[in-house]
């Protein structure tokens, strides 16, 4: 018999519609297995239905489970490593030379790092581009999240065909795993560092495979300038000619875009994860996202990798994603909350093809974030919405529930070691720095060995940064 779970007492934020979420005091969500068979008031759940488990929400905000549409989780190895540098110096003199002497167990040990990070501040499902994504599939399966999951390509870089193979091999191997928690792409970086011919070879993948595509497009104005000077057309003009849009596409970034992009966007229904810290920190721009929203396109919310960002809380996305289109466009009425707490989560599931998700409504899928209101920054309580997007933090973070199973109660974490992990994670990421920084300096011994039993990966650009 599947497990009962009856969510009560508290502020429900229910509803599929594609407005602003219903809220209902002293509301109810019951959840039989993975799914959502009923949430609103207390009043209209059958009351023959008999759960297993309560839990008492009494005081507290009921939400959908928050989807980061695009990260490098296991680049949260390198958090403060590379600070205050433009994107292309910080991948080229500081990321990929680190990124280099990168293990699977690195990877492994610092996916579970961000992980934690996510689940603690209300995150459950992320959509990671990386390498060595067996093994951040294995810490999905271990902890319970949801993903997203491609092996990032580089097709200028040494070992692009071996690059392919693996990722093909992670669509076969885990396509559809965890009972549907994982998805998978093929992931080309972007049309900087992927020239035609490569593009057609992952396309060719994909067709085969019948799996989507997750890619960078339109980050800064450099690649803006760079693929209209070698090709006499925009990122997403030119992926679009390439038959990119031909399969379900999740596009990171798309901040520098014109009416043509966008109705391209639009027309291909393309979905495109808004990263607005790492956009700034990096001073790449700021999205069009009003502009995207009007024309139909799918927005997620998403934080980017914690090496640009410096962390993986979607509760500071929110508040900063609707702050700059304000502040930019001297429009206090630009992305209000509603909209935002949408990119942050249905949004966010639609845009990376998960099904019934992002919700509180029958037949969604069961990932669901309960926030205590007990500190003081969130008194007095008007607007809720509001409240959860210019107000609330990831330490109000409660109870989190990802396919039916509590995986966070009371704050703490379930399915994760947190001292291990801090163990692990603090010496590998000493290790990257060092080897890292010597990259650049030039060592006598350049590329001393991974740790014992572990192999780096030899392809001096094998991750997909950013």
């Amino acid at each position: 018999m599947p497990s009962r779970v009856l969510i009560e007492g508290g502020w429900v934020f229910a509803g599929e519609g594609s407005g602003p979420f219903d809220i209902v005091g002293d509301g109810v969500v019951a959840v039989e297995g993975e799914r959502i068979i009923y949430a609103g008031p207390a009043s209209g759940l059958d009351p023959s239905w008999q759960p297993t488990r309560r839990i008492d929400a009494r005081g507290k905000i009921v939400l959908p489970g928050l989807v980061n549409a695009h990260t490098h989780h296991a680049m949260s190895l390198l958090r403060g490593y590379a600070d205050d540098v433009p994107l292309m110096p910080w991948l080229e003199e500081h990321i990929w030379p680190a990124e280099a002497h990168l293990t699977g167990d690195d990877v492994y040990w610092g996916t579970l790092l961000a992980i934690a990070e996510s689940l603690l501040a209300g995150v459950t499902t992320f959509a990671d581009m990386y390498f060595f994504m067996d093994r951040v599939a294995q810490a999905v399966l271990e902890t319970g999240v949801r993903a997203h999951l491609s092996r990032g390509l580089i097709g200028v870089a040494p070992g692009s065909d071996r690059a392919l193979e693996e990722g093909k091999a992670l669509v076969s191997g885990f396509h559809g795993a965890g009972d549907g928690r994982i998805r998978c792409a093929l992931a080309p970086h972007a049309p900087y560092t992927c020239p035609p011919p490569y593009v057609a070879r992952v396309l060719e993948a994909a067709a085969a495979l019948g799996c989507p595509i997750h890619t960078h497009l339109a980050e800064t104005r450099a690649e803006v300038e760079q693929i209209r000077a070698q090709y006499g057309k925009s990122p997403i003009q030119h992926f679009a000619e390439l038959g990119v849009f031909q399969h379900e596409t999740l596009a990171a970034h798309c901040v520098h875009l014109d009416e043509a992009d966008i109705a391209l966007l639009a027309e291909h229904r393309v979905g495109v994860a808004h990263n607005p810290i790492s956009n700034c920190k990096l001073a790449s721009g700021i999205a069009p996202v009003p502009e995207l929203l009007a024309a139909g396109v799918t927005v997620g919310l998403a934080s980017d990798g914690a090496a640009s960002t410096n962390h993986l809380d979607l509760f500071e996305e929110m508040r900063l994603a609707a702050n700059l289109q304000k502040v930019s466009r001297y429009d206090a009425t630009a992305l209000p909350a509603w909209q935002v707490l949408r990119l942050a989560t249905v949004g966010g599931a639609r845009a990376l093809g998960f099904d019934r998700l992002g919700c509180l409504a029958p037949g969604y899928l069961a990932d669901i974030v309960i926030l205590d209101l007990r500190a003081p920054h969130l008194w007095p309580r008007h607007d809720l919405t509001s409240l959860v997007v210019y107000s609330a933090k990831a330490a109000d973070v409660d109870t989190v529930l990802v396919h039916g199973k509590v995986l966070v109660d009371g704050g703490e974490l379930l399915t994760i070691d947190l001292e291990r992990v801090e163990h692990e994670t603090q010496q590998r990421a000493e290790r990257l720095a060092r080897l890292g920084r010597a990259a650049r300096t030039g060592p006598a011994d350049e590329n001393p060995p991974a740790p014992a039993g572990e192999a780096a990966d030899p392809s001096p650009r094998g991750g997909a940064a950013q």
